[in-house]
């Protein structure tokens, strides 16, 4: 611990609301195995510091205009932030480390999205570690890519999509890791230097525990000789602190209290899905027909073309009748752990499907893009946690999941698998297990930079 506190980790998160949770989580427990911290952020969605009194903040310009900073192609603005954050990165940089009268940097920890940040450390010979926020799982499959588009996996999958890929168990060729973009080769590339990068850093840190993802852990170590630290599930090593960039709404957990203990399904779809008005019309008369209490994250501008919830149904929540209640961001991590949440209907994020693994709640899967396709294809298939809503959006189907997971057989049975991985999340993290072992090596090796 004393070792521990003379040294200075830099982080710098992917500024991507999914991404900054996990590398925050990341910091607070490197904080209380003694490290001083310093998070490094840009000024798109910029962090709050006074959130994190213990941790020291350096904005960098990221140089995006309003248009750049607005669009809507995920991947075009990953490429720019790879670009336009060199400079500014590399100037932050110099100052930090010649900074005396701050304790010595040990090393960077930087997501593996920003794989600038490789080069700039190398010219000031600073060790650079990389969280990737996803599955271990997930990232094989981009780490596949050249072979997935030598055998002509990623063009053309229109006529291929229930198609097993062979090189990846269990997924088929509709759960690969893509994402609808104008320039489909800045992805491939953007994923290239990812893995890449990932490869020839110091260490590679994951939000993720052995038991869930051994297989894949196995894959990793034998492709990746470098130092490999599975650490989590991040969130369960404190109480919930937020890094959220939306306000909480409180007013869910009150309405949770009133509700019967497994009575509920808690809806969100993330920081970034969105939908259209048809789509959205389908789910909340499916969540109506079900006939079972639902709370329902619908952020500001998540349906095209409407600003919040003005296009349901002029009498929809006076026929709920109270059984339903829609908010604009929630706690999740308070709701999922609430007696009274029996399903949870997500677009398997990693940070929500570890969440919900963790408190052991089924989940009706309906993942939009990237990493979420397989994400969601392990809760079904491997884990079978969860079942997937798939081929469109119908009020009909969606009323037969809900049952399916709620109230059949089948539902008690992924109710009993994910009391067994909440369990196992328990274990690894008491004294002697997997993640506890693995974050005192991840400690060492750092105080060792």
């Amino acid at each position: 611990m004393e070792l521990a506190q003379r040294k200075r980790i830099l982080l710098f998160p992917l500024p991507l609301q999914g991404h900054i949770n996990p590398m925050l989580q990341l910091a607070n427990i490197l904080h209380l195995k003694g490290f001083s911290i310093t998070v490094i952020h840009t000024t798109f969605n910029s962090l709050d510091p006074s959130r994190f009194p213990h941790f020291t903040f350096h904005s960098i310009s990221d140089g995006l205009s309003a248009a750049e900073a607005s669009t809507k192609d995920v991947i075009a603005l990953l490429s720019l932030l790879d670009v336009k954050c060199v400079a500014p990165f590399q100037e932050c940089l110099a100052r930090l480390l010649s900074d005396d009268g701050e304790e010595p940097v040990a090393c960077l920890i930087s997501d593996a999205i920003l794989h600038f940040t490789s080069a700039v450390a190398k010219c000031f010979e600073l060790p650079r570690m990389v969280l990737r926020t996803g599955g271990v799982s997930s990232f094989l499959a981009f780490a596949a890519f050249p072979v997935l588009q030598q055998k002509g996996y990623l063009l053309d999958q229109d006529s291929r999509l229930q198609e097993l890929v062979p090189e990846l168990p269990p997924l088929r060729v509709k759960d690969l890791p893509l994402i609808k973009t104008n320039n489909p080769e800045t992805l491939y590339q953007l994923v290239e230097d990812m893995v890449k990068e990932a490869k020839s850093s110091s260490g590679l840190i994951w939000n993720s525990f052995e038991e869930l993802e051994k297989p894949a852990l196995t894959t990793l170590v034998h492709d990746f000789p470098i130092p490999i630290f599975h650490v989590g599930p991040f969130h369960k090593y404190f109480p919930a602190c937020s890094s959220s960039l939306m306000p909480h709404d409180q007013t869910c957990i009150s309405w949770l209290d009133k509700q019967e203990s497994n009575s509920v399904i808690y809806v969100s779809f993330g920081s970034i899905a969105a939908m259209s008005d048809k789509e959205y019309l389908e789910i909340a008369l499916g969540l109506a027909n079900s006939q079972h209490p639902f709370l329902w994250v619908i952020r500001p501008g998540m349906i095209h073309g409407s600003d919040w919830i003005e296009s349901l149904p002029n009498d929809y929540l006076e026929m709920l009748d109270g059984r339903g209640h829609i908010v604009k961001w929630a706690p999740q991590q308070e709701v999922l752990a609430h007696r009274a949440v029996g399903a949870f209907w997500t677009h398997n994020g990693w940070n929500s499907t570890l969440e919900s693994i963790c408190e052991g709640i089924p989940m009706v899967c309906m993942p939009c893009f990237t990493d979420q396709m397989v994400n969601a294809r392990y809760v079904t298939h491997v884990w079978r946690v969860g079942v997937q809503l798939e081929n469109g959006l119908k009020r009909a189907q969606i009323q037969r999941v809900i049952k399916r997971v709620m109230v059949e057989k089948e539902g008690k049975e992924m109710k009993e698998r994910a009391a067994h991985l909440k369990e196992m999340v328990s274990k690894c993290l008491q004294q002697g297990g997997s993640s506890y072992k693995s974050l005192e090596s991840l400690v060492s090796y750092i105080i060792s930079c």
